[in-house]
């Protein structure tokens, strides 16, 4: 099933983005979901992770304080609001479901079955 992200674009340092991600199709409520973010030459890594519910989450150290995972059961879309971009931020962001095989709400990338096709970010100094 493919996630449709969306809400990415250029920015200047100190701006705010919302992306979103939707899950059409699937119990979305039956899945942890997550955030990564891969820039050229990098491998992608986690920025943010939230469980089913809502309640608990996870943040990269960078983003912390800045960056809010949340997500909308009802309407199947999870959501990262980025404030205070920092050039750094840049980069392609992804969303993703994961697997019910693994225990807790976040893990590593292997864990994770569906992805968004990416959606870019650019913040400029």
């Amino acid at each position: 099933v493919q996630l449709q992200a969306s809400g990415g674009g250029s920015v200047q340092a100190g701006g705010s983005l919302r992306l979103s991600c939707l899950y059409p199709g699937r119990t979305f409520s039956n899945y942890a979901m997550a955030w990564f973010r891969q820039s050229p030459g990098q491998e992608r890594v986690l920025v943010s992770a939230i469980d089913r519910s809502g309640e608990r989450t996870f943040y990269l150290d960078g983003v912390k304080g800045r960056f809010t995972i949340s997500r909308d059961n009802a309407v199947n879309t999870l959501y990262l609001q980025m404030n205070s971009l920092k050039p750094e931020d840049a980069a392609v962001y992804y969303c993703a479901t994961r697997s019910r095989q693994y225990s807790g709400w976040y893990g590593g990338r292997n864990e994770y079955l569906d992805w968004g096709q990416g959606t870019q970010v650019t913040v400029s100094s």
